[in-house]
């Protein structure tokens, strides 16, 4: 079977996406730790745990180094710090930057071996963010214009492979729960899209015949 791998599978999206994945691909699961693993481990037993800090650079090439065929890779990773303009603060930038675009960057470099022997499919978990702005999102949005325009970069640049952006509106998982707590608002779960649902999207992406390049995938809510 093929291989994918996915970072951020330890909960919510990333581990919706395995879930879909798993009947027709080996997996590599990623997450900061193995512990973290654990409850997606026990229910696709079949999966491999890839756990390393994305931030680490030296442990993310040891970690890449024995992989010489992928098919696909979703990033899924990400980090979600919002605050005003006025409120952010250089350490909020550095971080937002890293997680959602430089880590993303590095990943790929240390992997396009890998991704070229098979043909591979990146897919890149984006935004409705990376296509609009909203007041209290400018770190966020930045990382994720940024994915966006490294996702065009890499596409003309490896034609060999498919790059797939996806970007999804508010989905409900754990992270969205803590943002809107943050926006002083009431948590109602049908507002969002739900993960599996965005995760058929990222399965019908990949599984889309070689002969067609699903560049972009936007998912809003109903």
């Amino acid at each position: 079977m093929p291989t994918a791998l996915i970072t951020g599978a330890s909960r919510g999206l990333g581990a919706a996406i395995a879930r879909e994945l798993a009947p027709t691909h080996d997996l590599l699961l990623g997450a900061r730790s193995a512990g973290s693993l654990t409850g997606i481990l026990a229910e696709l037993p079949g999966a491999k745990p890839w756990p390393v800090e994305l931030t680490d650079y030296d442990a993310v090439a040891a970690a890449c180094a024995p992989i010489d065929r992928l098919d696909v890779l979703v990033h899924n990773a990400g980090v979600a710090d919002l605050a005003t303009v006025a409120e952010s603060t250089v350490e909020q930038w550095r971080h937002t930057l890293e997680a959602n675009v430089i880590a993303v960057a590095e990943l790929t470099r240390l992997l396009l071996p890998a991704l070229r022997a098979a043909g591979g499919h990146v897919v890149l978990i984006n935004s409705g963010a990376g296509i609009r702005a909203n007041a209290g999102w400018a770190s966020y949005a930045a990382s994720k214009f940024a994915l966006r325009a490294f996702g065009d970069a890499l596409r003309l640049e490896e034609p060999l492979l498919r790059v797939t952006s996806v970007h999804p509106g508010r989905i409900d998982t754990d992270m969205q729960r803590a943002i809107v707590a943050g926006e002083g608002d009431e948590y109602r779960p049908e507002k969002y899209l739900q993960p599996s649902t965005v995760a058929k999207a990222v399965r019908t992406a990949v599984e889309t015949p070689r002969d067609a390049h699903p560049t972009e995938v936007v998912l809003r809510v109903r």
